[in-house]
């Protein structure tokens, strides 16, 4: 096999050597000649074009919505290397619970001096008509999906949390599902962790939920419609979890009570996995101008008669300023030190720190604290004279909208590229799920940078994806 890697690659030494965790693997593939691994991609790329597995992409001039893009080498992951990956995302998602918990209500972490108060005051996603309540089990992010990279030093580094709708979960299992049935043989002997549960883990964490009045509890997906972005993904997880995907439209407020309305008249709903934003979730609390949302619905949750997931507010711990205190937000509320590092972070809206920025946007990735799906990120090393000259007026016109990271060089996975392998760089999503207990899917999203030397993994971007195997030692 003719492969070079580049950097810290995730399959091969810089000798070229497979690494432990993928000599079984390696061992497989070299019974695979280059032709046949090229007609299982093409098999499998038209697998997922059968099937509809899709993504929409806003005002892309071939059209909206996309085949899923997918490539047939997989990414391995050692499993204890694993193991510490998960006890750090299952610290990091308790301990983000438990500041989102704490800023609607005590504000002992601003009091005690560990996160300034201007950091929240100045939070679009901080929500004042949550102040004062809390979930059930204080779980304000049931669903997170956090973004994981690995530096050429080999350390695993989060790149940023998201915890208001993460997406992706959906082509996990969809890229499992493919991957089994073009490349069988490659499974045959290797204990790979399965992805399968997750809809039931998820069912059972919205149902853990519930009001404590609801012995049936019935959950909902409500979807903002067909035109949002991860449509395909709100249809596949009702399908899976068994529930009714609805829409604003079919949901109704009555004496502070949410009902679906059917064709056999109103049932009662207790839980409502919502992938609408805050802002459209009901005109009587947020945007007046919202169709997608159910008018009344924020009463009923304050009367605690509906939970919705994820809460209403969380997005305030998805503000890309309060990542940077996620270390100290850690030591602050569980006395440990974090098992997983953040990536060294600027805050624009620092002036020390700010004109640390300017002097040197030729080496940093610039991106905007609210934004996502790779949108309005400048990646400074790359970009031209004009783009870091515009940069500079929008960080000084907003300079809290903004914070400045290092260039990382991400690791790389081996990916078909016509006829023959080469790196492309990666990162990795995984999902977390938290009610009355935490769980952590194995493994999770790669997404890779299909362009040679890109660091843009994002689909939205041009990005496509891999299926990620876990190994049980």
């Amino acid at each position: 096999m003719q492969y070079q890697a580049q950097g810290f690659d995730e399959t091969f030494t810089s000798e070229g050597q497979p690494r432990p965790a993928c000599e079984e693997f390696y061992r497989r593939l070299q019974m695979i000649g280059p032709d046949e691994l090229g007609r299982r991609q093409q098999a499998a790329e038209l697998q997922f074009r059968n099937a509809g597995i899709t993504f929409n992409v806003y005002g892309h001039e071939d059209g909206v919505e996309k085949v899923w893009p997918f490539d047939i080498m997989p990414r391995v992951l050692d499993g204890a290397e694993w193991s510490s990956i998960e006890a750090g995302l299952r610290q990091r998602v308790m301990a983000l619970n438990l500041f989102i918990d704490d800023v609607y209500n005590e504000r002992r972490i601003i009091k005690d001096g560990v996160v300034p108060e201007e950091l929240l005051r100045t939070s679009k996603t901080y929500r004042p008509e949550m102040e004062g309540f809390s979930p059930t089990h204080k779980a304000w992010c049931h669903v997170n999906g956090v973004d994981l990279v690995r530096d050429k030093d080999g350390q695993i580094y989060v790149l940023e949390d998201n915890l208001r709708c993460p997406s992706g979960v959906s082509y996990v299992l969809e890229n499992r599902e493919v991957m089994k049935r073009s490349f069988s043989q490659v499974f045959h002997g290797v204990s790979i962790a399965p992805v399968e549960e997750y809809p039931e883990k998820l069912l059972q964490t919205l149902q853990s939920v519930a009001p404590p009045s609801a012995h049936q509890p019935l959950a909902v997906v409500l979807t903002p419609g067909v035109y949002n972005s991860a449509y395909f993904e709100h249809t596949f997880l009702a399908q899976q979890m068994g529930v009714q995907l609805v829409q604003g439209s079919d949901l109704a407020v009555v004496d502070n009570v949410v009902f679906l309305r059917t064709t056999h008249g109103l049932h009662r709903v207790d839980v409502i996995y919502r992938r609408i934003d805050d802002d459209f979730l009901d005109p009587e609390c947020f945007r007046k101008d919202s169709c997608l949302g159910v008018a009344g619905l924020m009463r009923a949750y304050r009367a605690g008669n509906v939970a919705l997931a994820n809460a209403p507010g969380t997005g305030v711990a998805d503000d890309k300023a309060v990542y940077a205190y996620v270390p100290q937000i850690i030591k602050y509320y569980l006395d440990e030190e974090p098992i997983l590092n953040n990536v060294p972070t600027y805050l624009c809206g620092d002036p020390q720190q700010r004109d640390h920025v300017l002097a040197n946007l030729d080496k940093l990735v610039v991106k905007p604290t609210n934004e996502s799906g790779g949108y309005g990120i400048l990646m400074g090393p790359q970009a031209t004279d004009e783009q870091r000259a515009a940069y500079v007026d929008l960080i000084r016109s907003n300079p809290r909208n903004y914070i400045a990271q290092p260039m990382l060089q991400l690791s790389t996975v081996p990916t078909l590229i016509g006829d023959r392998l080469e790196p492309r760089h990666v990162d990795l999503r995984p999902f977390v799920l938290a009610g009355e207990e935490v769980y952590v899917m194995p493994g999770g999203l790669t997404r890779v940078a299909l362009n040679a030397g890109s660091m843009v993994v994002n689909s939205s971007q041009g990005g496509g994806s891999k299926d990620t195997w876990v190994l049980r030692n």
